[in-house]
């Protein structure tokens, strides 16, 4: 079984999200980028909620390049881009009844509902297909464009077209501006059908309808496209140019007035109770509907609660996917390996005999520590059962102790790298042993140059993972630096097997396009541990420009290295250690996993800054898109009981506005706003001589921001 959260050290607990945000990243790839899930869903859902329920228990150590943190995965080469005006977002995740309760109880929470304020809910099937975004102007449709990370997705206007279920112009009563969302599906019926047809012209065979619906729809060709049976289901909006409804569910009314399907399945809910039921009726008859779904989605009825709930980094507060049980299977686990990861720690991954769950073929599982490993008695040889819902996938659940094998073999961790050789140490507190050979350590070069161009980092297009070990193995490459030179072996990428003077060409014209690149993309591209994207963003909100934040994390890295690290108080530590820590969700141990990376004794990272500094155009960061506002750039911290809101929705409102939420009074906060029963932190603002606000002066100001 899992380690129990309660029984994890920090450190430990940091490793293990991690090791999460790398392993959904390579899923996600694989899923939304090339059509090839590895994995089913519910293994990947059960790694999402893992993660969740880390951070849940320790907030302070989210990467957030966590999975919380992003949607999707970059465009694929080949398609234009598109820019969604409303990012498209996923979902937060429920797996049994408990989940639901406290869905609807953080509803309540967060809009201060009373016990007998009725919340009722819209429940429809969670389609497993291809979300779509399409757009209408004047009743006429012009675009349509796939999630892709949820910022940016792939043009596939031309092939939407062919969908007969995607209407070319509205009826009347609608929007000048209309942005319809849905997925593009494949029933199971067209499924047998095409699947056959490519048997007999001895074409490769889809594996399930998802793969052959994103295929369809991604094809370069739209005749392609055209000859395959998509279908739609509609269920949201994006951009919009007038209020919808007054509720999700004369919403879909609409939607379906404009010709639009939506799913005949969908219901009103107002209890749990109601939930529970339609969940489970839904599950019955899922073998029935003649398409494949994964789950039931719950959206909040009333627009105006969705509004006022908003959003976190990646899924909407007002709606939630419940899920349905997934399965589980036996199998040999044949070997234990080590990988190496860009931070340095030997992460050993259970080698399986393959095993078919779902369709899907399992044949590798991380086995995440030695702990893990010892707690479960874990040998190579045995029979083990693959786990497939529950907290991380794909796991192993447990051994079936009666079938071990005579020659089963324990395992123990290696204390050297396997790759470098160099001592491998597991500090005290730790969940993981780590190389300790940084940089000079191949692996740990490798799979930070890896991360320097991934998705969420620079994401030059045509530069992936495999490009980049290539380069590296031909020592083309041995630094991010090095990317913005490989023009200079031009002559030798042209003569590689599979490489054309076009592909070259763009190649070097994409990685030409990052030259200029943003500075929150910089820092998380940097590798640093404990720095996700959104802590990156943060970053990069807070001290403008990279040779303002430079020279802050220089000085942070001086202040640390200047007092014992036992010292708990930022305020003792110094200024800059203290401002850093003053940046809400960032404490102590993020700024401490900066001042290390910045240290003067670390010679490597800061030749890599130097020669990135001469190749790169950090952009400054902008300040948050705003109107007007008395609070743009100011530095907001609340404290007690408030009334009106909760702390949650005031927080949203406030960075909405363009301020800064911090989580502690410090000399730059600009205004405290105190609440009922507020404590220490109102009176050090007074000592501070800081402006205090009572929660009717806030909502005054607020009030009067335009």
């Amino acid at each position: 079984m899992k380690t129990d959260i309660s029984k994890l050290t920090e450190p430990e607990v940091a490793a293990e999200l991690q090791l999460l945000a790398i392993e959904i990243a390579a899923h996600d790839t694989r899923y939304y980028q090339e059509d090839a899930p590895t994995v089913t869903d519910a293994e990947y859902d059960a790694l999402r909620r893992r993660n969740q329920v880390l951070e849940t228990a320790f907030p302070h150590l989210v990467l957030e390049d966590s999975p919380s943190k992003w949607v999707g995965a970059a465009p694929a080469a080949g398609f234009g881009k598109i820019e969604h005006a409303v990012p498209m977002l996923s979902l937060g995740n429920a797996f049994d009844e408990d989940d639901i309760r406290e869905f609807f109880a953080r509803i309540r929470r967060f809009l201060n509902l009373a016990e007998d304020d009725q919340v009722t809910l819209v429940g429809e099937p969670k389609i497993d297909g291809l979300s779509i975004s399409l757009r209408y102007e004047e009743g006429k449709f012009v675009q349509a464009a796939t999630r892709g990370d949820g910022r940016v997705g792939e043009n596939v206007t031309t092939n939407a077209r062919t969908i007969e279920e995607i209407p070319d112009r509205l009826s009347s009563d609608f929007p000048a501006v209309l942005e319809i969302r849905g997925e593009i599906y494949m029933s199971h019926v067209d499924f047998a059908a095409l699947n056959e047809t490519r048997k007999a012209s001895e074409a490769q065979v889809f594996a399930n309808p998802r793969n052959a619906a994103a295929g369809s729809l991604r094809q370069l060709d739209p005749s392609i496209t055209a000859q395959r049976p998509l279908r739609f289901f509609g269920y949201s909006w994006g951009e919009i140019s007038e209020p919808p409804a007054d509720n999700q569910w004369d919403f879909l009314q609409r939607l379906k007035s404009w010709g639009f399907p939506i799913n005949p399945e969908t219901r009103r809910c107002d209890t749990p109770e109601d939930i529970m039921a339609l969940h489970a009726g839904i599950g019955a008859k899922r073998a029935l509907l003649g398409y494949d779904i994964d789950g039931v989605v719950y959206k909040v009825d009333r627009l105006d609660w969705q509004n006022r709930l908003g959003f976190i980094s990646r899924a909407p507060r007002w709606a939630i996917a419940h899920k349905f049980p997934a399965e589980k299977a036996l199998t040999v686990l044949k070997e234990i390996d080590i990988q190496v990861g860009r931070t340095g720690a030997l992460t050993p991954v259970a080698r399986l005999e393959p095993v078919t769950v779902g369709g899907v073929v399992v044949s590798n599982a991380t086995l995440h520590n030695e702990d893990y490993i010892i707690e479960r008695d874990i040998h190579i040889g045995d029979t083990v059962t693959i786990q497939r819902a529950g907290d991380v996938i794909p796991q192993v659940l447990d051994v079936i102790a009666d079938k071990r094998p005579e020659d089963a073999r324990p395992y123990k961790i290696p204390d050297h790298c396997p790759e470098c050789d160099s001592l491998a140490v597991r500090e005290v507190g730790e969940a993981v042993r780590r190389c300790t050979a940084g940089l000079i350590c191949p692996a740990q070069r490798l799979e930070r140059l890896k991360h320097f161009v991934s998705r969420q980092a620079l994401d030059i297009d045509g530069l992936g993972g495999k490009h980049i070990e290539a380069f590296e193995n031909d020592g083309l490459i041995d630094g991010p630096g090095d990317i913005f030179r490989l023009r200079d072996h031009a002559g030798v990428l042209r003569g590689r097997e599979g490489w054309g003077d076009k592909s070259v060409d763009n190649l070097l014209d994409a990685i030409e396009e990052r030259r200029s690149i943003g500075l929150d993309r910089l820092i998380y591209a940097l590798g640093i541990r404990q720095v996700g994207e959104t802590t990156a963003r943060l970053l990069a909100r807070t001290y403008g420009s990279y040779d303002a934040w430079r020279r802050a994390m220089e000085q942070v890295s001086l202040e640390r290295n200047n007092n014992a690290e036992e010292r708990k108080n930022p305020d003792l530590i110094g200024d800059a250690y203290a401002e850093l820590c003053n940046i809400d969700t960032i404490g102590m141990t993020v700024a401490d996993e900066l001042a290390g990376f910045f240290n003067a004794d670390n010679v490597e990272n800061r030749r890599m800054l130097d020669d990135l500094g001469a190749e790169l155009n950090v952009e400054d960061m902008a300040p948050p898109e705003t109107t007007d506002s008395t609070l743009t750039g100011k530095t907001v911290v609340f404290t007690g009981t408030l009334e009106t809101m909760t702390r949650s929705e005031a927080k949203v409102k406030a960075e909405s506005l363009g301020a800064k939420v911090s989580g502690s009074v410090s000399k730059k906060t600009d205004y405290v706003i105190v609440g009922a029963d507020a404590g220490s932190k109102a009176k050090k603002a007074a000592d501070l001589g800081i402006t205090v606000l009572s929660e009717e002066n806030w909502q005054d100001m607020i009030g009067g921001a335009t």
